[in-house]
């Protein structure tokens, strides 16, 4: 395992300025919402609306918020993973339609909810920042192939440029639990 970055670690520092970053957009939301609610002008039809994306941009925060501290307890040398007993199959299959899994997986044990926190959010990066509609999972025994990682994503799921909080927490997290990841064309090879 590779030493702990210390608090002054230009990869510590990376970490916590995308973090603010990607917290401004949801806290931006809920205050606007919230702001526009006060003062009593909406409809009771954009009202409920209006609700509704505060509830989802409050998700949200506490989403990054677990990445976050995922990530600080890692760098830290805090973390104690839960070991548990789940298939990599299970760990693939996410609830976002747009990302699909098959194949045949086995048994791993890892920490599960970092470890498909992870997943998705590199399947997410992949999507978001390729500017594709739909990404796969390809499940073999220990090893996950997620494609298609497009040229204009690859750095950024890969955390090599960090602009994707979830991607860079993924990263810390696979291979903190022993795991690797590894780009070929626009295929992304994690290995748990």
């Amino acid at each position: 395992m590779d030493a702990v970055a210390p608090a002054g670690s230009v990869e510590f520092v990376r970490l916590v300025a995308l973090a603010c970053h990607d917290l401004r957009t949801p806290l931006a939301t809920v205050n606007g919402f919230a702001k526009t609610l006060l003062r009593g002008e909406v409809s009771d039809d954009r009202r409920e609306q209006f609700v509704g994306l505060i509830e989802a941009a409050g998700d949200q925060l506490s989403d990054l918020l677990d990445l976050l501290s995922l990530a600080a307890r890692i760098e830290g040398g805090t973390y104690e993973p839960a070991l548990r007993e789940v298939h990599t199959l299970e760990l693939a299959t996410g609830d976002d339609p747009s990302v699909t899994a098959t194949g045949v997986g086995e048994v791993v044990a890892v920490d599960e909810p970092a470890i498909r926190r992870s997943l998705s959010s590199l399947a997410s990066a992949a999507r978001r920042h390729g500017e594709v509609e739909r990404v796969t999972w390809t499940v073999s025994g220990r090893e996950l192939n997620l494609a298609p990682v497009t040229a204009a994503a690859a750095k950024v799921v890969t955390a090599e440029e960090p602009k994707d909080l979830g991607a860079l927490v993924a990263r810390l997290a696979i291979e903190h639990a022993g795991g690797s990841l590894a780009l070929d064309g626009e295929t992304l090879h994690v290995r748990l």
